[in-house]
């Protein structure tokens, strides 16, 4: 049914059948093969956002475009560092970005995405390459070494094709317009993406990953464009036509749109299809949503916290908090979790989140520090605290920079320390059983049969004389020997097993770990993509206020202000009023900027204004509530559909991007659409601009169709069609910012999960920011000069409170209210 209903009537007998087959004579002519292993550690696969999205959400999916002996001929990643005298030198050396600039050195006439490259293949009236790719992406250096670094089909490429080299993390509006014809016309995707353009950049072919040389059946990368150049030279109008009618398809079954007068779905039916769905495809042991690979798709979390909020009663709600929380715990103690340095890798090839690739995403770690601050939140349990603080200190330490801002991701692949130039996944991380033992001497006084740190820490870590990877997680034999650390035993069975107490293991666990992070420290590290993206930072800021917020950690939130201030400084632009996309760290540590710099794209906007809203609830500081309105208000004027409602994803008027495109999908980040629905909500209440809860009801109406039919595509925009539905409980603090008293009121609100409310501060002051817009603030006073808390619904408010446990209480009351 599921299947039935994500069918769109427009690929049926359309050129995109007719492309899939034009596609399969250039690059495979048996078709694609599944891989058994599923996806290989490194390649991101991303499935036909237009086909049938039961199948691809609620099952294990396996790459669609890579046969299995694409995988299986996987080689380790060299070091890729250029040589002091590089007998090769195009112009990406002079771009910022990590990624072109790891193709600086190629024997390819590279151009960046822009007009230089476009008017070259108009005058010369040469089909354009694009390969697209990021700079942590392991298969993009398998791509380059095997294909961009060999001088036959470097020469190739220069001499019949304009070739222009793309970071998807600069431009994501040109990769999802790319993405969004691969897919269709393959049935799957990934990066690197390799797609063929005409002059007029409209594609004819695309593709992922090609090997450099024919494989069985299978052609190589040098035949795939011997071929394109025979066609582009002997078939070009058929080639044309082809690229102009999947275009035009893409335009129709792309369209997200309102019907005049549509209202959005009922809430209560979409959040329990949507939890339904979920628990379909919940795996119970480990917890995730499929078997192998999982990630650990925080939006799908978050939802399932939001429902059990307003469904606590239900056998429903408390299967979705089970799900939610045994999922977050079982990550935290598998081996996706870096036990050592902290934070999260990007997903586990395993169903037991043992064996990750390696990759840690800046986006990854916001969101769940912020998931792992909710689950304290609900249990109320340290464990989850912990690792919240966890996650935010390995991105303090490590992914920070001295600006203020947030660098984008770490790779997965190092050289090993026992030397060599040979890049090995995982090799920054994981461990012999000798280097433990070697490390971990100490006889641990008390202990049964006198162990030592090293056989307590083997014995809760999993660690083995062997290593502890299984052979189908390491087709390559990276991990051969090596362990992956995870937490085999609970404290408590450790502590049993050797006969020492609780309190003893933890302190020695830390003492083992704090020794082995002092190694990891003088190991070859990973490359480090050293970009700053509005929108990752925007969902780093929101981590940040939020984690500090409710742990009331001073430091934390300093941070955010500090984020929140590189922002302002160097990603906004005041004269042109834009968010820029992105900045870079300069080899003297300064942050540069490219000329002319990147505009940022809508979910720099929404990420951003979310973040600010977070950090006037944590801060009470106006100025960020401020600049969010300011930011807000530029949004629309950017991006809003006046036709069919909701956002498209870049401007519309920009001529080379070919598809107006609205995210669609809540995966590894939610979609900016999802997240403007309820920045929208919020500010209607902070502003009183109703004209913003219209704005909100119309994104949430062009999407309905999307939410009544597959809502587990859109778990981040249910839970905002829920705040719609169960209305913002407005929470007001009468009292002076910093006071000891307003603090407690503060931290009262803080220590519950109250997914459905605005939190306000007023100080008396009617010139101030909010009652300026809220006249209803004015009359809300103190009691008897003790700082005052109101509970509202449309600002009619409850009697007024000062003291903290009679705040929680009368809060508590009101979220039990919600379910009847």
């Amino acid at each position: 049914m599921l299947r039935q209903a994500w069918r769109l009537s427009v690929f049926r007998n359309t050129p995109a059948g007719t492309t899939r087959s034009v596609t399969a004579v250039f690059l495979a002519a048996d078709g694609p093969q599944r891989s058994s292993g599923g996806l290989p550690r490194g390649f991101e696969d991303i499935p036909h956002p237009l086909r049938d999205r039961s199948q691809r959400l609620l099952q294990p999916q396996s790459p669609r475009s890579l046969s299995q002996s694409v995988f299986l001929s996987m080689a380790s990643e060299g070091n890729n560092q250029p040589s002091t005298h590089p007998k090769h030198t195009n112009r990406l050396a002079k771009e910022r970005s990590p990624y072109l600039l790891q193709h600086a050195h190629n024997p390819v006439d590279w151009f960046p995405w822009g007009q230089e490259a476009f008017e070259k293949a108009k005058r010369e009236d040469k089909p354009i390459f694009l390969s697209v790719g990021y700079s942590t992406c392991h298969w993009c250096h398998v791509m380059e070494r095997e294909s961009f670094e060999d001088e036959e089909i470097g020469k190739i490429l220069s001499d019949n094709f304009v070739c222009i080299k793309l970071d998807r993390e600069e431009r994501p509006d040109v990769d999802k317009v790319y993405m969004t014809f691969v897919q269709a016309t393959s049935g799957g995707g990934g990066w690197p993406m390799s797609v063929w353009l005409t002059p007029d950049l409209r594609p004819f072919i695309g593709g992922t990953y090609f090997p450099p040389r024919d494989q069985g059946r299978r052609p190589g990368f040098k035949t795939v464009l011997t071929r394109i150049i025979e066609q582009w030279q002997n078939n070009r109008a058929a080639l044309e036509s082809s690229g102009e009618r999947i275009i035009d398809a893409l335009k129709k079954g792309t369209t997200i749109t309102a019907n005049p007068g549509e209202s959005p779905p009922l809430a209560p039916d979409v959040a329990n299809r949507c939890f339904q769905q979920l628990a379909h495809s919940y795996e119970e042991e480990y917890g995730g949503f499929r078997d192998a690979p999982k990630f650990p798709s925080p939006v799908n979390l978050m939802f399932l916290v939001s429902y059990w909020s307003v469904n606590r009663c239900t056998s429903e709600g408390v299967e979705a908090l089970q799900m939610a929380m045994h999922t977050l715990r079982m990550m935290a103690l598998g081996g996706i979790h870096d036990h050592v340095a902290q934070g999260f890798h990007r997903y586990s090839t395993d169903s037991s989140w043992h064996v990750p690739h390696f990759e840690k995403m800046l986006y990854d770690q916001a969101q769940l520090a912020v998931a792992y601050v909710t689950a304290f939140q609900v249990t109320g349990e340290q464990f989850y605290a912990d690792v919240a603080k966890d996650i935010l200190l390995y991105v303090s330490r490590d992914l920070s920079d001295k600006s203020g801002g947030f660098y984008s991701a770490e790779d997965a692949d190092s050289v090993p320390a026992s030397g060599g130039l040979e890049k090995r996944e995982g090799a920054f991380c994981v461990w012999t059983a000798s280097e433990v033992r070697e490390l971990l001497p100490d006889v641990v006084e008390g202990a049964v049969g006198a162990a030592t740190l090293a056989d307590i820490f083997m014995h809760h870590y999993g660690v083995k004389e062997q290593g502890n990877a299984a052979p189908e997680q390491d087709p390559h034999g990276e991990l051969q020997g090596k362990n992956v650390l995870i937490v085999r035993y609970s404290v408590e069975l450790t502590a049993a097993h050797f006969g020492i107490t609780v309190e003893k293991v933890n302190e020695l666990m830390t003492s083992a770990r704090g020794r082995m992070a002092e190694v990891r420290k003088i190991r070859p590290r990973p490359h480090l993509d050293t970009k700053m993206l509005a929108s990752w930072n925007g969902l780093m800021l929101s981590a940040f206020a939020r984690v500090g917020a409710v742990l009331g950690d001073e430091a934390l939130l300093e941070r955010a202000v500090q984020a929140g201030d590189f922002l302002k400084e160097h990603l906004w632009d005041p004269d042109r009023q834009n968010i820029l996309r992105s900045c870079y760290r300069g080899d003297q540590m300064e942050v540069q900027q490219i000329s002319p710099p990147i505009c940022g794209f809508l979910d720099d906007y929404a990420f951003i204004v979310c973040g600010l809203l977070d950090l006037y609830e944590a801060t009470f500081q106006t100025e960020w509530l401020c600049w969010a309105e300011e930011l807000q208000t530029r949004q629309d004027a950017l991006f809003w559909d006046d036709q069919g409602g909701g956002y498209f994803c870049s401007d519309p008027s920009d001529g080379t991007v070919l598809l107006r495109l609205k995210e669609d999908q809540d995966g590894a980040e939610p979609s900016a659409n999802s997240v403007s629905a309820s920045n929208l909500l919020r500010l209607s209440h902070y502003t009183g601009r109703q004209e913003w809860l219209q704005k909100s009801q119309q994104l949430l109406a062009a999407f309905s169709d999307r939410l009544t039919r597959i809502p587990i595509a859109l778990p981040e925009m249910v839970r905002a069609l829920m705040a719609q539905h169960y209305t913002l409980k407005q929470i007001v603090i009468c009292g002076q910012r910093g006071a000891l008293d307003t603090v407690s009121l503060l931290a009262a609100v803080n220590s519950l999960f109250l997914p459905f409310k605005v939190l306000m501060h007023t100080d008396g002051n009617p010139e101030s920011f909010l009652c300026q817009r809220l006249p209803a603030l004015s009359s809300m006073t103190q009691l008897d000069g003790a700082a005052t808390a109101y509970v509202c619904h449309d600002f009619a408010c409850s009697l007024p409170v000062t003291e903290p446990q009679e705040l929680r209480r009368l809060l508590l009351d009101g979220t039990a209210a919600l379910e009847t």
